[in-house]
């Protein structure tokens, strides 16, 4: 008399559930991240813009703006551990004078920046998938200049 046990499915459903968790939870993970990393980068470049913005406002001649706009724009970045990432500083000006230091100009800085989405290998090909941000912020220079 041989007695033979069936086999049920019991602990097959915990099993299922650990594999549809994993499955479910990784891309999950990815997208918070990449969430988390998109809105750093937009608080950076809006920072970088501001900054921008008031360094070239509060330089001595444009040539001299342009140069403190940039630095100024990448320290914002790099405050924000975006120092890696690529950068557009774009200046323009009204101006009823020659210069965009004259008493009532507006100074536009517009910053373009992007940043990488993380955890994408390389296998896959081609560039990082990224994400493009920009910000634009105005400076109006005052009516009444000190003059030395």
């Amino acid at each position: 008399m041989s007695s033979r046990r069936t086999r049920g499915e019991e602990g097959s459903a915990v099993v299922e559930l650990a594999w549809l968790g994993v499955l479910l939870l990784v891309p999950m993970l990815w997208i918070v991240l990449s969430v988390f990393e998109v809105q750093k980068g937009a608080f950076g470049t809006s920072a970088a813009a501001r900054a921008a913005g008031r360094a070239y406002a509060l330089a001595p001649d444009d040539a001299e703006g342009r140069r403190r706009a940039e630095a100024a724009a990448r320290q914002a970045l790099a405050d924000q551990g975006l120092s890696g990432a690529p950068l557009t500083v774009t200046v323009t000006c009204e101006s009823a004078g020659t210069s965009c230091h004259s008493g009532g100009a507006v100074i536009t800085v517009h910053v373009s920046s992007r940043v990488d989405l993380p955890l994408m290998p390389d296998v896959l090909g081609g560039d990082a998938p990224s994400f493009a941000l920009d910000a634009t912020h105005t400076v109006p220079v005052g009516q009444y200049q000190e003059v030395e």
